[in-house]
């Protein structure tokens, strides 16, 4: 999937899901908190392709999300590429063909997901909003560029980078700690899995099981067969995927925030 379709997907599962916790099981979320959630599970549902990196001198090249905070984040990019690629040679097995680059290995994983949903929750409670700041700084920015793609490339990357920087301050100087926090990590894991989802039905797959052998491979690629796999940037992806997810998080934001707009007009319904 494309990086707009990725974020698109992080953002409709929390609103469907957050919808659905609050219409079976009466958890009521604020409006800030489900933007927060939102926006970070948007920003997550991009995280896995910072493994794309790209000419960080240049700024060109790379996944489109590891360009978000220019030179900055291509330069983070060619790191967890490195490493990615790292993990792979130090695990493979004898039938894991040869790799020049580390892209869909390592953050393409559960443990992946699970390491930066612990890890995002563990630095906030730790170090407060200081933490909360730097986390959804990042986030916020690549939501930007996710789900407004064409805006953020003609704004570039400075003025994505000054936007995240406001919009973080503003949010952790009101989110509450006790609720606020641990959603924020809940997101990131939520939207990096959702990420993988999304790949694993294109016709490469991602090597979900890792690290479990499969067949002397480690690195074993899952997809969905190719005659029914999606091609990344196809026109199953933009005629219909993007459009159902846009509808599902119309759907979704309607059903949680109509309710507050019933009651605050005195509308009976």
């Amino acid at each position: 999937m494309m990086g707009p379709s990725h974020a698109l997907s992080g953002a409709a599962v929390w609103l469907s899901g957050s919808w659905a916790l609050q219409q079976f099981y009466d958890y009521e979320q604020s409006p800030l908190a489900l933007a927060v959630g939102t926006a970070v599970c948007a920003g997550g549902a991009l995280l896995p392709d910072l493994d794309l990196s790209g000419k960080v001198t240049r700024n060109k090249g790379g996944a489109t999300v590891a360009r978000t905070f220019g030179v900055f984040s291509l330069f983070i990019a060619e790191v967890v590429e490195k490493v990615s690629l790292g993990v792979y040679y130090a695990t493979k097995l004898s039938r894991d063909p040869k790799r020049n680059n580390g892209h869909r290995t390592l953050t393409h994983t559960i443990p992946f997901t699970v390491l930066v949903g612990w890890g995002t929750t563990t630095l906030c409670a730790r170090f407060g909003k200081w933490a909360v700041i730097g986390i959804l700084f990042f986030m916020i920015g690549l939501a930007l560029r996710g789900l407004f793609d064409k805006w953020a490339e003609r704004a570039g990357w400075l003025i994505v980078t000054l936007i995240s920087a406001g919009a973080a301050v503003v949010t952790a100087a009101n989110l509450p700690g006790d609720r606020g926090y641990p959603l924020i990590g809940l997101a990131v894991g939520v939207g990096s899995f959702v990420h993988i989802i999304g790949d694993m039905i294109t016709r490469a797959g991602v090597p979900i099981l890792w690290p479990i052998p499969i067949k002397r491979r480690m690195w074993t690629p899952i997809s969905l067969p190719d005659k029914i796999a999606m091609r990344a940037g196809g026109r199953t992806e933009m005629a219909i995927v993007r459009p159902a997810l846009t509808v599902i998080s119309i759907l979704a934001s309607v059903g949680l925030f109509a309710p507050s707009l019933l009651d605050k007009f005195n509308i009976d319904g």
